[in-house]
């Protein structure tokens, strides 16, 4: 199982009328979350779609348990936990500043060749990178 942490701060237009960050945003605080863990494997979307590999989005799960707020810190703990095949499936939880869960979500993406548009395996170095999490 490979997790990672980071964090982003509700912006004002990130938020509705309420105050409370809109819905469709949580769905870039998962990209946030997925692009800043594969980052910290030393593993970035640009090469990788340079590589001839692009990783669409499947399915898209939310569960709002609490809002978040305009100038809110929210830490994004992003975890994978099953070893990537033609498929990943991302986990978040999100935390407000004052460490309570306010959110957790999910992303099933696949691993899609861009020549062909066709599923396949992840990249050797993708799976070189992740493998010590997965025994």
């Amino acid at each position: 199982m490979y997790r990672s942490e980071t964090t982003v701060r509700v912006r004002y237009g990130e938020t509705d009328q309420m105050g409370f960050v809109y819905y469709g945003f949580y769905a870039m605080y998962y990209e946030v979350g997925r692009v800043e863990s594969l980052r910290q494997l030393g593993l970035s979307y640009k090469e990788l779609e340079e590589s001839g590999v692009m990783m669409p989005v499947l399915e898209n799960k939310s569960k709002y348990l609490s809002p978040a707020l305009y100038d809110d810190e929210l830490k994004i703990v992003t975890t994978i936990r099953e070893k990537p095949s033609v498929k990943i499936t991302f986990e978040y939880e999100i935390f407000n500043g004052s460490g309570k869960l306010i959110h957790q979500g999910e992303t099933l993406l696949a691993f899609v060749n861009k020549a062909t548009g066709k599923p396949c395996r992840p990249p050797e170095h993708f799976q070189h990178v992740l493998k010590p999490y997965f025994g």
